[in-house]
């Protein structure tokens, strides 16, 4: 019951209570059959023991009441902490109902492959010696249970879920109407027809400012951003769709602009529009972004059981790029960066060996909520500066690469020299900072000062914060800018200080960043 890194609804803490329940229990069971093992098995009377189921009664009915209070109040200064609403107290009576429920169906589980892998020692016993039947059971019960998760289930599921989330991608969300601009995919000029995009590639091509909104706000003349894209169903595989966004980018002069963009996206093709919108308003229009679908899975999906597909597409478009970049002029080429959020970070930097080779072939990165499987983040944050945190890494000293919670944070004590790359992710983002590694070891970002973001009294728990922060995930991007998985339109300033833009000052950073919030 108590806090992680963002308020959860009711009906997850049910879940997550009960996971724990049934874990501590299982924990509790395996430590006395432990002791048994060892020969010690106490005589209690008949007393002793009604004496200890009553002691036991009454301290459930004053530790359960009193940790459901404090849970549904310490949900209550969290939601006070990332700026949501207050949420009604009285449903935390049926966390515990939900608990019980989640802790008695897995306890159920537990017991049925007990009886199994027993009746299979039994078998198994009249064969070989005991002790190797039992074992021979549980390993047979181990594989089983393994094939049938990560095998034909695993595989059956996805199907299913591939094909529901292929269907959604069919569909046009409201108010997104096919572009005009020669400088988009998806419009009469594009050789990528509009109907392939899939759904969250004709929201970003249809979206964005145009030239007019990015001279009004900046005060200078400005180009229609240039937008290429091409969908999943456009070739068969990663490589054949980076190769029809190399085509769009030659089609649209792409090269001849001032800054390009390379973008992973999200599991089913979504681009982060505030930090596209921003590198847009900050470079006046002078731009190319090139992104591409990989998959129709949503990011939840592609998170837990994909995540070969986006590491091998982020490679296939960077080095598409990169190789036609590679061959123009030195004095003629268009600034390099990166950037891409969640699975796209991920994806991202997967066309990279280390931070010192996404400074040596990009001239900037942006890289949004990254997951904590990626790589090369991961090897960069273990390899930070002695004394600098795990949540805010500093390496190097700062010379190229970053990392920033906030917008300040990006300003170090020394120099900042080109090209820049910055990481941007928030102390209390659950993408982040998941891991399996929760279950029984306390990260630094949990032994070091908590970030201003996490509740001050989050504390690690074996098994307990692995559920706690798995749960927090599933809306971590529901919560206001600054908190969680939500990035918004503070990407402006990171922009700005990435690129450095020539003649510029901080009353244009503040107005795009009003533009992008609608203000």
């Amino acid at each position: 019951m108590s806090p992680s890194l963002l308020p959860r609804a009711w009906y997850l803490q049910g879940v997550a209570t009960g996971i724990s329940v049934a874990i501590g229990y299982g924990l509790g069971c395996t430590m006395a059959w432990v002791v048994r093992r060892c020969g010690i098995r106490p005589a209690w009377s008949a007393r002793t023991r009604t004496l200890g189921w009553w002691a036991l009664a009454l301290t459930a009915l004053v530790v359960i009441p009193t940790f459901l209070v404090l849970g549904s109040w310490w949900q209550q200064i969290l939601r006070d902490l990332v700026g949501l609403p207050r949420a009604s107290r009285s449903f935390y009576v049926l966390v515990l109902l939900i608990a019980v429920g989640v802790a008695a169906v897995l306890l159920a589980i537990g017991r049925g492959l007990r009886w199994v892998a027993g009746r299979l020692t039994a078998v198994g016993g009249r064969i070989v010696p005991g002790p190797v039947a039992r074992l021979a059971a549980v390993v047979i019960v181990a594989v089983v249970m393994v094939v049938a998760l990560d095998g034909a289930l695993h595989r059956g599921l996805l199907s299913v879920a591939e094909r529901s989330a292929q269907a959604v991608d069919e569909s046009t969300a409201e108010g997104v109407a096919q572009p005009r601009a020669a400088e988009r995919s998806g419009s009469p000029a594009s050789r990528e027809a509009w109907d392939s995009l899939g759904r969250e590639g004709r929201s970003f091509v249809a979206s964005g400012p145009t030239a007019e909104q990015i001279s009004t706000v900046t005060g200078a003349r400005a180009l229609t951003p240039i937008r290429v894209y091409a969908g999943r169903e456009s070739a068969d595989s990663v490589d054949g769709i980076a190769q029809r966004v190399i085509d769009e980018l030659h089609r649209t002069h792409a090269f001849d602009r001032k800054v390009l963009a390379v973008v992973t996206t999200t599991g089913r093709g979504w681009v982060n529009p505030n930090v596209a919108a921003a590198f847009e308003y900050v470079n006046g229009g002078d731009t190319a972004i090139a992104a591409m679908q990989y998959s129709f899975l949503p990011s939840a999906l592609s998170f837990i059981a994909d995540r070969e597909t986006p590491r091998l597409a982020g490679q296939a478009l960077f080095e598409a790029v990169h190789r036609t970049w590679s061959t123009l002029p030195e004095g003629k080429r268009p600034k390099l960066v990166v950037f891409g959020e969640s699975l796209g970070s991920f994806g991202g930097q997967s066309a990279f060996a280390s931070g010192a080779d996404i400074v040596s072939r990009t001239d900037g990165a942006l890289l949004v909520g990254t997951p904590n499987f990626a790589q090369p983040w991961g090897r960069i944050t273990a390899g930070r500066d002695a004394g600098s945190l795990e949540r805010l890494p500093i390496v190097d000293e700062g010379r190229h690469i970053r990392f920033a919670s906030r917008v300040d944070d990006a300003n170090l004590p020394g120099p900042w020299e080109f090209p820049r790359v910055v990481f941007w992710q928030h102390a209390s983002d659950p993408i982040t900072w998941w891991s399996f590694d929760l279950l029984l070891h306390r990260p630094d970002w949990l032994r070091e000062p908590l970030g201003p973001d996490v509740d001050p009294g989050m504390r690690w728990l074996p098994f307990v914060t692995f559920w706690q922060v798995t749960l927090d995930m599933i809306f971590s991007a529901d919560v206001p800018y600054g908190y969680g998985h939500a990035f918004g339109p503070d990407a402006t300033e990171l922009w700005v200080d990435i690129l450095d833009p020539p003649q510029w000052n901080s009353a244009k950073t503040q107005r795009i960043h009003d533009a992008i919030a609608g203000r």
